[in-house]
């Protein structure tokens, strides 16, 4: 089959780009038409591909891509969980290209080129990977489990109506494993699996001032000024140790035993290779951690964004009646969001002074999620990668949230397994966002692999 793939690489990259050309923002109300188009985009291609039905699910929200393929209902059963929603491309003049043009270039690190686009790598490469995986193994008859799909269209805002359709669907959605490529690799010549992801917690909070903006010249030194105001507190939200200051907040973290830190020591790491890729002098985070913990077993902290004011071009002396920012915290096991949002809430509302009102409105949250190195599905993914790849892939712990897995085992009763083809440098969430053409490819001659040892290591086991 592999040279199914060579033949048809250039196909297969010319219908992602298709499809990478909508703008499918979920959290941009303007782009709804976008969004239905994307889903009618991925569910006809499954159909080409060969599921038996496939069919746009509508929600309060976004819609749910659902398809099927049933080879024979003995057969064990994976359910492909994905997401045809994208970030918001801002800022777009950091973007060398139109974020909604794709186009390939070749880099250090992609010699083969990479695909540039919004979306290319979060998540719409690595689903196309599974609509290319099956068209290829129905082509030849080679499908050695039942397969269905569900992507869907909010993940990128927190995924508010999945759960609701998870819960009206249990019989249809039942499966014995659920296969997700929204993750990455160590690189191209390192495979890996990840084995578990930090939850999260993501919330806006106002501060009000004056009850209407002010003169800066007429009130400046007598009133507070809200972004003043709003920069002092979310400072002391951490300490000159990095360690976030809301009391109780650490109650309930998982603390890793001496042996399973030193097994993450293991994992190939460059710290200079990671400062030169991102152009920084040094790396900052908790005290007492190292990069790779600091990004992987232990919570954080950070704004993802901050305004208030006058911000557009020249100059306008203004004290502002507000200021907001947008905080997200990741979350490690036995950490709760809704518990981690109230402590934030009474924190920050605790450390404000009075010469100000604040607001917190929690957005969306997830759970943190860990599986077991000793399943047959992460085995399967294991023996997958090493037959493609040549080398024996390492288990690793991501940094990233996917809010619904804890929700898969919680209603569906099954596993997760992570795996996924893209690298820590393609950029998703930020412009210039690009996927790989060998980690594209790669993931189709893969997928098949581990449908066909995950059905072997169930049949062992009966």
């Amino acid at each position: 089959m592999k040279s199914y793939i060579e033949e048809n690489q250039d196909r297969f990259i010319a219908e992602l780009i298709e499809w990478l050309k909508i703008p499918s923002v979920s959290t941009d109300a303007s782009k709804k038409q976008d969004v239905q188009n994307a889903a009618e985009f991925v569910k006809n291609k499954l159909l080409e591909a060969g599921v038996d039905k496939a069919e746009v699910c509508p929600t309060a929200g976004h819609p749910i891509v659902y398809a099927e393929k049933i080879v024979n209902p003995a057969l064990p059963t994976v359910l492909v969980y994905g997401h045809y929603d994208v970030q918001p491309a801002d800022p777009y003049e950091l973007w060398d290209s139109p974020p909604f043009e794709p186009v390939i270039k070749k880099t250090e690190l992609h010699p083969q080129g990479a695909i540039f686009a919004r979306g290319s790598c979060d998540d719409k490469g690595q689903v196309y990977m599974h609509v290319k995986a099956l068209e290829m193994m129905n082509k030849f008859n080679q499908i050695p489990c039942n397969l269905k799909f569900m992507i869907e269209g909010e993940e990128e805002c927190g995924s508010d109506n999945l759960e609701p359709f998870v819960k009206a669907n249990k019989d249809r959605l039942k499966a014995d494993v659920i296969l997700i490529s929204d993750t990455g690799i160590i690189a191209n010549d390192i495979p890996s699996v990840e084995t578990g992801l930090r939850g999260l917690c993501y919330l806006e909070v106002e501060v009000t001032g004056p009850n209407r903006d002010l003169h800066s010249g007429v009130y400046g030194g007598a009133v507070a000024n809200p972004i003043n105001t709003l920069c002092q507190m979310i400072a002391s939200l951490k300490d000159e140790k990095g360690c976030i200051t809301i009391p109780g907040f650490y109650d309930k973290v998982v603390i890793l035993s001496t042996e399973e830190r030193a097994e993450m020591a293991k994992t190939p790491f460059s710290l200079d290779a990671y400062k030169k890729d991102l152009d920084i002098d040094d790396v900052f985070g908790e005290e007492g951690f190292s990069t790779i913990e600091r990004t992987s077993i232990r919570p954080t902290l950070d704004v993802n964004g901050i305004w208030g004011g006058y911000t557009q071009p020249g100059a306008k002396t203004v004290l502002p009646s507000k200021a907001y920012a947008k905080i997200s915290m990741r979350l490690v096991p036995n950490q709760h969001p809704d518990e981690i949002n109230a402590l934030f809430e009474k924190h920050f509302k605790a450390i404000a002074p009075k010469s100000v009102k604040v607001e917190v409105r929690f957005h969306h949250g997830g759970f943190p999620y860990v599986t077991p190195t000793d399943s047959l599905e992460f085995k399967a993914a294991s023996m997958a990668l090493e037959e493609s790849f040549g080398k024996k892939p390492v288990p690793t712990r991501g940094g990233g949230s996917i809010p619904i897995v804890a929700l898969f085992e919680k209603e569906l009763g099954v596993k997760s397994v992570l795996m996924g083809f893209g690298l820590d440098s393609d950029a998703i969430h930020s412009p210039n966002e690009h996927f790989g053409v060998f980690n594209f490819l790669k993931g189709i001659e893969t997928i098949p692999l581990f449908y066909k040892h995950y059905t072997n290591l169930m049949a062992q086991q009966l």
